[in-house]
């Protein structure tokens, strides 16, 4: 078993209010984000991107290891996370992500490299995390 962190410290209401994430390691430092941030496209951070990141990394790492089973490895692989918040009742809720691969596996099919990403999508820890739809398009590079 593995464990890490991460934290957020606010100060202020939600409008006006003002935060600021880190991590265990240090990538981020007491990182702005905050209501504008978060729904209204101003700069800082938000929750929701940083589940996508988490979420793109993960999903990638394990597909590496799902590769290197098959006898196959990444000449490169890239993941965009696009994860989806809507307002719910009183509240909201991420209802989806969709996950958008872009990889150059030397001697995959098409067809053993979508199998291969999809049991990845699958088995990621961060795709476990998740009760929502996570949807995934995987496209091998030539």
């Amino acid at each position: 078993m593995t464990m890490t962190s991460g934290s957020a410290k606010w100060q202020g209401g939600i409008k006006d209010g003002k935060g600021a994430i880190s991590t265990k390691s240090g990538a981020l430092k007491d990182y702005p984000y905050g209501f504008a941030s978060r729904f209204e496209g101003k700069p800082g951070s938000n929750p929701e991107e940083l589940i996508g990141a988490a979420h793109a990394a993960c999903f990638t790492m394990a597909l590496s290891l799902i590769l290197g089973e098959a006898k196959l490895t990444a000449d490169q692989m890239e993941t965009k996370a696009d994860v989806t918040l809507e307002k719910q009742g009183e509240g909201f809720a991420i209802t989806s992500v969709h996950l958008a691969l872009s990889a150059k596996v030397p001697g995959a099919d098409k067809a053993k490299f979508e199998e291969l990403a999809a049991k990845a999508k699958a088995g990621c820890p961060v795709s476990k995390l998740f009760n929502t739809n996570i949807t995934l398009d995987a496209k091998l590079l030539s």
